[in-house]
């Protein structure tokens, strides 16, 4: 688990992916409690006091994540966060203590940058959404420093021997259920890995380059998804998907070669999902005219998809077509609203910029 924590210094965005698949959250736990004992600036459990019971449910709120799935991941890479930060100001403090202030700023910030990718594998979010998120992370923290005086005093009386045998009595049961979010992910993956050790199945590369993927380990999901490929050259699955990734790295040559292979194999695969990417190829290009073809094609079938409509709008937008392209923006935003509720966060992007194209052209 050591290891782990020096990873992070070196490579934390996969160092966060195999904390959430080798992670322990007693160990991460028990490293934030010695080391804020080892610092003796504040009573040794309010660190991890804070991070359990203010900043991760915090995140988890602003990140609109499912509370009993993702607290104990989430945390597991806090407190990891937290001990990588704060092991080099526990060594400036025994040889350079005059620099602890600065120290202690920079552990700051360096927790913060930990977060950004721990919040990017917990949740699989873009980069944006990420930044935003740790950037609104300070406000639980200082809603409870506002508030200490008063939950020190609830504190000290939840602390009763008798209150806290009585918790653990009737609550053991959901306490238990906050680790299995963790649990079942770790599960999962070692499943999946050992599903993988059989040289021809395909499959198991794929779904492991899923997990990876939402997690934006693109490096390890690229290898799996091609390993897929190579196993299987008709996983037209894996070829869409680095077909994606491809795209979103701006290797544009790559993505169009991985999405021909796809409209080749099935032109439908899905949900006709394909002829939407290779619309967003081409508008990344500004191809508009191939853009439009394919966007059009794609809402022929599927009418009433956000993204499909906002890229139409796009295309048509960069054709010149101001009148079609603000009719496209609105059945964006329209659609959005219709969406299910299980798509409506991912929607909801979508409308959010189709609104925004709207009153610019209106302008």
């Amino acid at each position: 688990m050591l290891k782990l924590i020096l990873r992070l210094y070196q490579q934390p965005a996969a160092a966060m992916s195999d904390i959430l698949d080798q992670g322990n959250l007693l160990f991460f736990t028990v490293a934030v409690l010695a080391v804020s004992w080892a610092q003796r600036t504040l009573p040794f459990y309010i660190p991890l006091l804070v991070l359990a019971a203010v900043y991760v449910p915090g995140v988890l709120l602003m990140s609109r994540a499912a509370f009993q799935r993702d607290y104990a991941p989430m945390l597991t890479c806090a407190a990891a966060a937290w001990t990588a930060a704060n092991l080099p100001v526990l060594v400036v403090e025994w040889f350079r203590p005059q620099l602890y202030l600065a120290a202690s700023g920079a552990a700051f910030l360096y927790f913060l940058v930990l977060i950004f990718f721990a919040v990017r594998t917990v949740f699989g979010t873009s980069n944006g959404a990420a930044v935003a998120i740790v950037s609104l992370s300070w406000i639980p923290l200082v809603a409870a420093y506002f508030l200490w005086g008063p939950l020190r005093y609830l504190l000290g009386w939840l602390a009763s021997p008798f209150f806290l045998f009585y918790i653990f009595y009737f609550l053991r049961g959901e306490f238990g259920n906050l680790g299995a979010g963790l649990r079942s992910r770790q599960t999962f993956r070692r499943n999946l890995e050992a599903s993988a050790l059989n040289p021809h199945d395909g499959e198991a590369q794929y779904q492991l380059g899923l997990v990876y993927q939402q997690r934006r380990n693109f490096t390890e999901a690229i290898r799996r998804f091609q390993n897929a490929v190579t196993i299987d050259p008709s996983q037209t699955d894996a070829h869409f998907q680095l077909g994606r990734i491809a795209r979103e790295q701006g290797r544009l040559k790559d993505a169009l070669e991985h999405f021909q292979t796809v409209v080749n194999q099935d032109e439908r695969h899905s949900q006709s999902e394909i002829l939407r990417e290779l619309g967003a190829l081409y508008l990344s290009v500004r191809q508009y005219e191939d853009a439009r073809r394919e966007l059009a094609e794609y809402l022929e079938r599927r009418p009433y998809d956000p993204e499909g409509l906002f890229q139409y709008g796009q295309a048509l937008e960069g054709l010149g077509k101001t009148k079609e392209a603000r009719e496209a923006y609105e059945r964006a935003s329209e659609a959005a609203s219709l969406a299910p509720s299980y798509l409506r966060r991912v929607a909801a992007k979508w409308s959010r910029l189709a609104r925004k194209q709207t009153r610019r052209l209106a302008e």
